[in-house]
């Protein structure tokens, strides 16, 4: 008995794996800051901080399904954290999520129509073939998006149908390095420039906002560009496209699409063509209408369903699947808790107690305040690092002697490198949309996130010099 005993006990800590170990330690933190609240410490934050530690925990290890760990959040937050409930659900109401309802739904009758098919026998017509040229070549389709289309989450709806057909039309199936590779490359390229060009997306629009409310000050688009494109979009997706054929090697198999399609478009073809043209025009004229993307999305996946009228049959609604979007409506929930708790607020003044600020001091204010950002923005949604740290930004001039404009801009440098996939709701979107694992878009997360401050910060710091922002 006891030889069978000791065979079990070394079985069991033979199977354990980092993953096994980081989640029992998360969970098991996370449960104590929730059930037992040291005195000295504001007990609602802290309470706060063990759910994220937990939640974020379970998402990065993939131990229990997402959409599972969504549902545990919901749970632990009404029960235990007793948060309100409008917050904790407020993902269900929010854009994103029907975003991502209406991008399901477009993604699958793209596909049903063969357009994807079509747009992608285009496409390989461009690429050589390896797979150096598809990653790039998806990464320069994202970046390229993302001078006409305002919205990440729309833009992520658009590339990923046409994404999963050209990987399986050069033999990477699901789940294979290549397929992962080539959604990440889209979704990444097309969510991280955005932060360089100055309307298109929402942090970028707060501090803008915040910045002429307060101080009257708006930068101008070519001088926005000119700052932040060079190294926040151009060499950042350098290194992207250097993780990715890093991370998730693969080689494609030669192209397996239909070279003999014919040359005019079927019905259905032209009917998701002008569905298509008419979304992205409402999308790129929402400044005129004022419409969210996600409840143009809705309506063209509302249009798409109707009986008789569009692609998409009452059984074949069956085929979508609401897992992803408990996820997303738990990340977009977890983010909104975090918010209500006043974390963000707390940090920031935090922070700039204990980061030097000082005149003549440059390259350590510079990383100083970008870190500043960069932090804060664990603890609020990323549009809530302007609202947070523009009101402090004069503070922050004052004691670093630098010009009040410089301050505000260090602001993009943090919001725009992400650290946990919870802060940003389109690779969320983009990676269930592909019904792929979240891991591969976390761990690349992370090593963009370490790039950044290791390789980007500084050369963006020379860049800054060298055009006086400094």
């Amino acid at each position: 008995m006891t030889s069978n005993t000791q065979t079990t006990t070394q079985s069991i800590f033979q199977s354990l794996t980092f993953a096994h170990i980081i989640t029992f330690l998360t969970t098991l933190s996370g449960l104590f800051l929730m059930l037992f609240t040291p005195e000295f410490l504001p007990p609602q934050q802290v309470k706060v901080i063990g759910l994220a530690l937990m939640i974020i925990g379970l998402w990065a290890t993939a131990q229990l399904p997402e959409h599972l760990t969504a549902l545990l959040f919901f749970l632990l937050a009404i029960l235990v954290i007793q948060a309100s409930p409008t917050n904790v659900f407020s993902g269900f109401a929010s854009s994103a999520f029907w975003m991502g309802f209406g991008g399901i739904v477009i993604a699958l009758a793209i596909h049903k129509s063969g357009l994807s098919q079509r747009l992608v026998h285009h496409l390989s017509d461009k690429v050589s073939g390896t797979y150096p040229s598809l990653v790039f070549g998806c990464i320069v389709m994202g970046l390229l998006l993302s001078f006409i289309m305002p919205s990440s989450v729309a833009r992520v709806a658009m590339l990923v149908p046409v994404t999963l057909v050209m990987a399986e039309a050069f033999g990477f199936q699901a789940g294979s390095n290549g397929r992962i590779g080539l959604i990440l490359a889209a979704s990444f390229g097309t969510f991280f420039p955005s932060f360089a060009i100055l309307p298109n997306n929402v942090p970028n629009m707060v501090l803008m906002g915040s910045s002429e409310t307060l101080f009257g000050i708006v930068p101008l688009y070519g001088e926005y560009l000119l700052l932040h494109f060079p190294v926040l979009s151009l060499i950042k997706l350098l290194v992207i496209g250097g993780f990715i054929l890093w991370l998730f090697p693969d080689q494609p198999q030669p192209y397996s699409g239909k070279h003999d399609a014919p040359s005019s478009l079927t019905p259905q073809e032209k009917k998701m063509s002008w569905v298509l043209i008419i979304g992205l025009t409402l999308w790129l004229t929402d400044f005129i209408h004022h419409i969210s993307p996600a409840w143009i999305a809705l309506a063209m996946a509302i249009f798409l369903m109707l009986p008789r009228i569009g692609l998409i049959q009452s059984k074949e609604f069956d085929q979508i699947k609401f897992a992803p979007l408990i996820f997303i409506a738990g990340i977009l929930g977890l983010g909104a808790v975090i918010a209500e708790s006043n974390l963000g607020n707390l940090l920031a003044n935090a922070l700039t107690e204990f980061l030097p600020l000082e005149p003549e001091h440059d390259l350590v204010n510079f990383v100083s305040l970008t870190l500043i950002s960069m932090i804060t923005g664990i603890f609020t949604t990323q549009p809530g690092v302007p609202a947070v740290l523009t009101p402090l930004a004069e503070h922050f001039a004052q004691q670093a002697d630098w010009p009040l404009k410089s301050v505000l801009m260090t602001q993009v440098l943090g919001f725009s490198t992400p650290i946990f996939i919870y802060q940003v709701p389109p690779l969320v979107i983009a990676m269930q949309l592909a019904g792929e694992k979240m891991m591969p878009a976390i761990k690349l997360t992370l090593w963009l996130a370490l790039a950044s401050v290791l390789l980007l910060l500084p050369l963006d710091y020379l860049w800054w010099q060298l055009l006086g922002w400094i």
